[in-house]
């Protein structure tokens, strides 16, 4: 949304494709206010800014055209055509001068015995069962995950009424803002470090989960704990979605620090495919503030790459841009981002990466 509202301000037309039913991604279920800076709308809540976002795009009205339940299926090299599906039987190509994946991301999972049954959900599923449908998923929850995602969810879920039994998390510290985990803690829910889920109880449904200790070579050890929960919600961390940018031949790259593949870029957020560019998520895991600067960037060099920017402009606003965005990654939280950033950045010349 803010690559599209970035390129339609200086008269690019653009189009939006969409699986979800609305635009918004992630932000239309996060109810927590962001962090950040007032440029990236601190002390709002991340649904408001979807709202705002969204009525910037309806400013430039048929410049922005925008298909929601709508999946990108394949993007073909040898003619740059997306194909695309809308609903279950609408079935069109485009042929865009310039594309931007914006794909976010899919959330990881871990085994363990029982990890089927009726009951175990992602943590991104709680949140858009109960923030977007206003469905609760149970009675009491053991989530497992100490991160941004898990200690929110954990109070969204008390917010809700939703007892959280415990939260576990594998490592020894608290991955996420510790602002994050004392609300939580205040509320009386504890966070067991170095234990995580061992298997999960019940015959057709979740009717309970054992948790154990980590060892220091990632094997239970200790007295096994028995937990009595109905729903077990896993926020184990995230994958980058870049199916389309392997598919594009965008030149890829293992980091660890950015959770998985992901597409060496510029500084513009242009791929090694010249005509295509990758933000958010996709370009790996991020906060939201950051991908919507990065959405930022993409927009305004794929508007200037179509002639609708003057060079001088365009070498102004992305200094900017880059300003706010190393403003998000400053400190020691985003070390490990700034550590996976230098991995994939790469100089341009002439119009493509090296």
């Amino acid at each position: 949304m803010s690559a599209a509202a970035e390129a339609a301000s200086f008269g690019a037309h653009v189009v939006i494709v969409d699986s979800d039913l609305r635009l918004g991604g992630q932000l239309i279920k996060q109810t927590h206010k962001f962090f950040g800076s007032s440029f990236e709308r601190a002390g709002t809540r991340g649904f408001v800014i979807s709202d705002v976002l969204l009525e910037e795009l309806k400013s430039y009205g048929n410049r922005v055209e925008a298909y929601t339940n709508c999946t990108a299926l394949g993007y073909y090299k040898d003619d740059g055509v997306v194909s695309c599906m809308e609903g279950e039987e609408n079935y069109f190509k485009v042929l865009p001068k310039k594309i931007l994946v914006a794909t976010g991301a899919q959330e990881r999972l871990i085994p363990f015995p029982n990890n089927d049954l009726p009951g175990v959900y992602g943590a991104g599923a709680v949140q858009t069962l109960m923030n977007v449908y206003g469905v609760v998923p149970g009675k009491r929850i053991l989530m497992v995950g100490a991160g941004n995602i898990g200690l929110i969810v954990s109070y969204q879920l008390l917010q809700a009424g939703v007892e959280v039994a415990a939260i576990v998390e594998a490592m020894p510290k608290v991955g996420g803002y510790w602002v994050h985990a004392a609300k939580v803690r205040r509320l009386g829910v504890p966070i067991l470090l170095e234990h995580s889920i061992k298997e999960a109880l019940g015959r057709d449904v979740v009717e309970g989960a054992i948790i154990q200790r980590i060892s220091p070579e990632c094997g239970f050890v200790g007295e096994e704990i028995h937990i009595d929960c109905d729903v077990i919600c896993m926020a184990v961390g995230l994958n980058p979605t870049c199916e389309l940018l392997w598919q594009a031949g965008c030149e890829m790259k293992y980091i660890p620090q950015l959770c998985g593949h992901v597409a060496i870029r510029d500084r513009s957020m242009r791929t090694t495919n010249s005509n295509v560019w990758v933000a958010g998520d996709a370009a790996g895991i991020e906060e939201a503030s950051s991908a919507m600067v990065e959405g930022r960037i993409a927009g305004l060099s794929m508007a200037h790459e179509l002639g609708y920017v003057e060079d001088k402009e365009y070498r102004e606003k992305l200094d900017v841009y880059w300003e706010r965005l190393n403003a998000l990654r400053n400190g020691e939280a985003s070390a490990k981002i700034r550590e996976g950033i230098a991995q994939v950045l790469m100089e341009s010349s002439g119009g493509m990466v090296r």
